[in-house]
């Protein structure tokens, strides 16, 4: 027995663990779905209780829009740390406490992104109480549409951001310059992975209120937009079109309301 469970290595079952926690993320959101028909046996799994999380704003407790948001949080940003997960088991997979090492810088990863959670549904629930997102978290403002898109373009190229995604870009760096022994050094670590991790994307993740709170298309291509502006060789030639692209959509969304007044 003892000979199968070496034989294993530990860092696949970590890896296991994590893609399961992804995948369920991902999963949850899918039962969300407001239009998603579901045997009526299955309302005893708690379904019904995910489902009323994706409600209009008025409709849902705070709680629930923070709920909400958590899992929108780990579907779309646990798998932009993969890279620094894997760097931090490479430089740890020696050591027995590894595994609890890794969980240990997860959790204060993703810490960060469940805070964020909090100013994102309360960020919701007041624009709804404003009257100005429809029933699926959209903006239903044409000005305010352009605000979101003009300032995650902006955001782009900013200096906090260039600073923030030089620390992704390079995950080996970071844990030689921040590294910190113990589990406590981990949390620590992931901490601060995650609040890089924040200053890069937020204004990325804001766009939720463009294309709707629970669009998994959206979700799904965001996520991939920012796992891919994290890696060195290609995240350096992403961040500039993507901000030209927003900038001008928001010109585009004005340019189009103005016309109509005309």
């Amino acid at each position: 027995m003892q000979i199968a469970l070496h034989a294993f290595d530990r860092r696949q079952v970590a890896w296991i663990a994590f893609f399961v926690a992804v995948l369920s993320a991902w999963a949850a959101l899918f039962l969300m779905q407001p239009n998603l028909d579901l045997p009526q046996g299955w309302q005893a799994l708690g379904l019904d209780y995910l489902a009323s999380l994706c409600r209009p704003a008025a409709e849902t407790s705070l709680p629930g829009l923070i709920a909400m948001w958590g899992l929108m949080s780990l579907a779309m940003m646990a798998p932009t740390i993969a890279p620094a997960l894997k760097t931090y088991l490479d430089l740890t997979h020696t050591q027995g406490a590894s595994m609890s090492g890794f969980a240990a810088l997860l959790s204060g990863y993703l810490l960060v992104w469940i805070g964020f959670s909090i100013p994102a549904a309360l960020l919701q629930a007041a624009l709804d109480t404003q009257g100005w997102l429809d029933p699926f978290g959209r903006s239903s403002e044409v000005y305010l549409t352009a605000a979101l898109l003009a300032l995650a373009g902006a955001y782009q190229f900013s200096k906090l951001k260039e600073a923030c995604l030089n620390q992704c870009h390079s995950p080996l760096m970071f844990f030689m310059g921040k590294w910190q022994d113990g589990l406590s050094g981990a949390v620590s670590m992931g901490l601060h992975l995650g609040a890089v991790c924040l200053g890069c994307c937020w204004a990325l993740m804001l766009l939720a209120f463009v294309a709707g709170t629970m669009n998994l298309a959206f979700m799904g291509l965001a996520m991939v937009l920012m796992t891919f502006e994290k890696l060195p060789q290609l995240g350096r030639y992403l961040t500039a079109p993507v901000g030209f692209a927003l900038l001008g959509a928001a010109i585009l969304t004005l340019t189009t309301e103005l016309i109509k007044h005309l």
